[in-house]
C-alpha cells in the first residue's frame, strides 16, 4: 500500500541505471513529467526520467485529487475535456485502483454575485461542449439533502471527476515504465549542457545522458532551474494545507467548494478538505523580482494570500538557495529532495469546522492528518507550456496553478507533440513561454 505524504525516507522504487544516451530526458516526476514520458515512450522514443526525489513526491500527489473542467480558463477547457477522456482510459490499464469516480464538482454559490460571476463563465464555455449548469437554491439542496446550511445555487459539473492523486502518479509511472521508459529517482538533473546553442545533454548527479531533446516539468523547481541558464519566468509558490477525516457518512460524492472550505469524497471513506483557496507565500528573492507580474493579482484577490516573511532553508525561493552552481558540485535538488512543507495546522482546523458546519451528518468526523504542498502559479493563473526559443530542444511544462493533476495527462500528450514536432490539436498560444517578455498584455484567468 502507498504510503502518504510521499516521503524522501521511503526506499525509490524507480532506480534504472542511466543510459549514455536518450532520445529525451524529462525532468521532474510528477504528473505532467511522468505522462508526458509515458506518450513519449508510446510513440517509440527512448525516454529517461530523472526525478530529484521521489515520484510524486511533491505537489501531484498531495493536491485535491480534483480532476474537474469547472471554472477553468477558457484556453484550459478543451485541454481538460481531453484529460478526463485520458483518465478514464489510463484508470483501465493501470495496475492499481487510482479511485477514479465521476461524483461531479459543485461550486457553491454563497451570494446572487457569485452566481453572477459562474453565469459569466458559462455562457464562455458552453460551447466548448461543457456539463455544467446553474442550479438554483432548490436544485442545490437537491443534490446535497444532508447540508445543514443553504447556497444561493452553484455552478455545478456532473460530469467532472476525483481520484487519489498519491495512487494516481506512481501507477502511471509504472506504466510508463512499462512502456520502456528509464526511470530514476533520487537522481537530480543538475543542468542542461549545450552546443552550438542547442540542447546536447543533461548532467545529473550520477552522471550525464547526452540527448537533443529536454522536457523540464520541475513544478515549483522549474524557475530556479530555468534561472540558472539564463531564461525567467515569474513564477512563484505558495503553500496550500489540505487534510483529511476519518470515514464519515456520504454527504456529497464528489467534489465542492463555497467561500469557506473545499471539500471532495475519498476512497477510503473520509474527506479531504480545505480552507477554500487560502494559501501562504514565503517572500524571497523571486517574489520581489515577480512583483511587477503579480500586481494585477493582487488587487483583483489581495486577501487569499497570508504573506510569510522567509522561505525556510533550501526552499527554492529561500534566501539562501543558490541561483548558480556548477555540473560539478551539488546542486539546490540534492539539498531538498522532497519539498515537503510544514502544514498549517490551524487552517485544516478551521477547514474542519466549516464542514460540519455545513453538514450535520459530519459532526462526528475526525482530522487525522493534514499535508502541505508548494503549489507553481503564474501571474495570469495559466501555465507555461512551450518550446523555448532561445534554448532549442528545450520543453517547458510548468506553473499549473494547482489544477495539474487533473489536466496532466492531456498536457503531457501535448508536450509529447511539441518534442516530436507534431501539431499538438489545440490552440495553446495562451501558455507560451515568451509572453512574459514580448510585451504583451498579461490577461488574467478567471477567478471562479
Amino acid at each position: 500500500m502507498q504510503v502518504f505524504p510521499i516521503s524522501e525516507a521511503q526506499p525509490p522504487e524507480h532506480r534504472a541505471a542511466l543510459p549514455s544516451s536518450a532520445d529525451v530526458v524529462v525532468i521532474g516526476g510528477g504528473v505532467i513529467g511522468v505522462s508526458a514520458s509515458l506518450f513519449l515512450a508510446r510513440a517509440g522514443l527512448r525516454v529517461t526520467l530523472l526525478e530529484k526525489g521521489r515520484i510524486a513526491g511533491e505537489q501531484s500527489s498531495r493536491n485535491w485529487g480534483w480532476i474537474r473542467v469547472t471554472g477553468r480558463d477558457l484556453a484550459e477547457v478543451p485541454i481538460a475535456l481531453e484529460a478526463q477522456g485520458l483518465w478514464q482510459k489510463l484508470a483501465q490499464e493501470v495496475a492499481s485502483d487510482i479511485g477514479l469516480t465521476q461524483g461531479g464538482v459543485a461550486y457553491l454559490a454563497e451570494s446572487e454575485a457569485d452566481l453572477n460571476e459562474y453565469a459569466a463563465w458559462l455562457e464562455s464555455a458552453k460551447p466548448l461542449g461543457v456539463s455544467s449548469e446553474l442550479l438554483d437554491s432548490n436544485a442545490v439542496r437537491d443534490l446535497m439533502p444532508q447540508a445543514s446550511r443553504q447556497w444561493a445555487g452553484a455552478l455545478w459539473t456532473p460530469t467532472d471527476m476525483r481520484a487519489e492523486p498519491f495512487v494516481a502518479v506512481p501507477a502511471l509511472a509504472r506504466l510508463a515504465r512499462d512502456a520502456g521508459v528509464t526511470i530514476r529517482e533520487a537522481c537530480a538533473a543538475r543542468l542542461i549542457e549545450t552546443e552550438a546553442g542547442q540542447v546536447s545533454a543533461v548532467v545529473s548527479e550520477h552522471g550525464s545522458v547526452k540527448t537533443n531533446a529536454v522536457v523540464l516539468a520541475g513544478g515549483a523547481w522549474s524557475s530556479l532551474f530555468l534561472r540558472r541558464h539564463g531564461l525567467s519566468i515569474p513564477q512563484l509558490s505558495v503553500r496550500s494545507t489540505a487534510g483529511r477525516t476519518s470515514a464519515v457518512d456520504d454527504v456529497y460524492s464528489g467534489g465542492a467548494i463555497d467561500g469557506r472550505v473545499g471539500f471532495r469524497r475519498r476512497q477510503d471513506g473520509g474527506y479531504t478538505l480545505a480552507q477554500e483557496v487560502r494559501s501562504d507565500l514565503f517572500i524571497g528573492p523571486d517574489a520581489f523580482r515577480a512583483l511587477p507580474f503579480f500586481v494585477g493579482q493582487l488587487m483583483r484577490q489581495p486577501f487569499r494570500v497570508t504573506y510569510r516573511p522567509a522561505a525556510p532553508r533550501h526552499f527554492p525561493d529561500a534566501w539562501g538557495t543558490k541561483r548558480f552552481w556548477r555540473a560539478d558540485e551539488q546542486s539546490p535538488f540534492e539539498r531538498m529532495r522532497v519539498l515537503n512543507p510544514r502544514p498549517n495546522a490551524r487552517a485544516t482546523a478551521k477547514a474542519l469546522g466549516f464542514f460540519k458546519d455545513s453538514f450535520d451528518a459530519a459532526d462526528k468526523a475526525e482530522l487525522i492528518q493534514h499535508w502541505a504542498g508548494m503549489i507553481d502559479f503564474m501571474p495570469d493563473m495559466v501555465p507555461v507550456v512551450d518550446q523555448v526559443g532561445d534554448l532549442p530542444g528545450l520543453t517547458v511544462a510548468t506553473g499549473m496553478t494547482g489544477h495539474g493533476f487533473g489536466i496532466g495527462p492531456a498536457f503531457g500528450r501535448i508536450v509529447a507533440d511539441l518534442v516530436q514536432g507534431k501539431a499538438v490539436g489545440h490552440d495553446i498560444s495562451r501558455f507560451r513561454f515568451s509572453r512574459f517578455a514580448d510585451g504583451s498584455r498579461l490577461v488574467p484567468g478567471p477567478g471562479v
